[in-house]
């Protein structure tokens, strides 16, 4: 395994740490308050960090209650192709929305919302999930100058996966940090999204692989 030298090129991207995703939130990722501690202490070691929010309006398209026959984790087909149903979660404004309150924010040069246009939901940190809507992080990342992306968060068969895709997809350099995350492992998503990523040249490492 390669050991990973920080530079003043490296962002780290944190996924969608808030509480929804956390236990006792509504769409809990098993054991995801964990990354919390260890996202902190990542954080010190990173020049330039970034932190997304999953922030849904209500009623929107990707909630099962939006839907009449609708169940959660079930999938309905959307003019983007087919759509998971999750329960209600991460909606503007709520408790549930807001990052985990041990979440070290303070570091964060940039705050990326997504997932806020009703009818289209957002798993990337790039893009909607019709794949051609961009969130503009691929811009803000390429005008600062970063060409290599360290990620955790929430959840990495999901937006972790999504965005770590999207950063190869984008040109960057893609780290995924495995223990800083956690996985809803839905129907073999974990498995799939882990494949995935390594295809695409994203290197799936761990904290322990980043130089001293």
């Amino acid at each position: 395994m390669s050991t990973f030298q920080i530079g003043r090129q490296d962002a780290f991207l944190v996924v969608d740490v808030q509480n929804d995703f956390c236990p006792g939130g509504a769409l809990a990722v098993p054991d995801g308050d964990a990354v919390v501690p260890v996202i902190n202490a990542l954080m010190p070691r990173f020049d330039h960090i970034v932190l997304t929010q999953d922030w849904h309006p209500s009623a929107h398209h990707s909630f099962a209650t939006s839907h009449a026959e609708g169940e959660p984790f079930g999938t309905v087909q959307a003019p983007y192709g087919e759509q998971v149903l999750w329960p209600d979660h991460c909606v503007q404004g709520t408790k549930g929305a807001a990052f985990h309150p041990d979440l070290d924010t303070v570091p964060a040069e940039l705050i990326l919302r997504k997932g806020f246009r009703r009818g289209i939901d957002s798993y990337s940190a790039f893009y909607e999930n019709d794949r051609t809507t961009p969130t503009g992080l691929a811009g803000y990342l390429r005008e600062r100058g970063f060409t290599r992306l360290f990620l955790a968060g929430l959840a990495t068969d999901f937006c972790v996966g999504w965005s770590a895709l999207d950063g190869r997809r984008e040109g960057f350099q893609v780290v995924v940090l495995e223990d800083a995350c956690r996985a809803i492992d839905l129907e073999g998503s974990l498995q799939k999204a882990r494949a995935a990523m390594r295809a695409a040249g994203v290197a799936l490492a761990a904290t322990g692989d980043l130089a001293a």
